[in-house]
């Protein structure tokens, strides 16, 4: 698979910023939507879902199982098969919009909108890079050992975030 294209982000005023990323993936939105929307799915390449409630206005808690951060919040996007958002305490508004392109593969439109200062803007930027190889590595069948994540690669990309030629 070709690599995760580097996401961006964008100023939205004092500490708060929207990352973006636009990875397009071999597959069909109907093998991607259980990968972020089941707690099967993001356990594979995300966190783990200790509540999932799959509706619009439902509760969410994740834990994060390469670092244990636990968020919670609410599913405030649902339309099946498309797009699911999800607001949570810490990782503020976490947005996936599915866009099939043919019949065996889609462009995630992935919005993450937050607060914070600029090395958390870095640190995410770094995260959901990685995040979305995991997934790619769990659609082909080889999901996230969480036992075997060290921050290696992590730091590497968030070394490559923080450059000037990234900027």
């Amino acid at each position: 698979m070709p690599p995760v294209s580097h996401g961006t982000s964008e100023s939205r005023g004092a500490d708060l910023w929207r990352i973006r990323f636009e990875p397009h993936l071999p597959y069909a939105y109907a093998t991607l939507w259980p990968a972020l929307t089941t707690p099967e799915g993001l356990r594979g390449w995300l966190a783990g879902a200790e509540v999932l409630e799959r509706r619009l206005g439902g509760a969410v808690t994740l834990r994060w199982l390469n670092t244990g951060t636990v968020v919670t919040g609410h599913v405030t996007a649902w339309d099946v098969e498309r797009v699911v958002e999800y607001t949570v305490s810490g990782h503020g508004r976490i947005r996936f919009h599915l866009e099939p392109v043919g019949t065996d593969s889609t462009v995630i439109r992935f919005v993450n909108e937050r607060g914070g200062p600029e090395n958390e803007r870095l640190d995410c930027l770094a995260g959901w890079h990685e995040h979305f190889e995991l997934l790619e590595s769990a659609l082909a069948g080889r999901p996230a050992d969480w036992t075997a994540w060290t921050g290696g690669h992590w730091a590497a990309l968030r070394e490559q975030y923080a450059s000037p030629a990234a900027a």
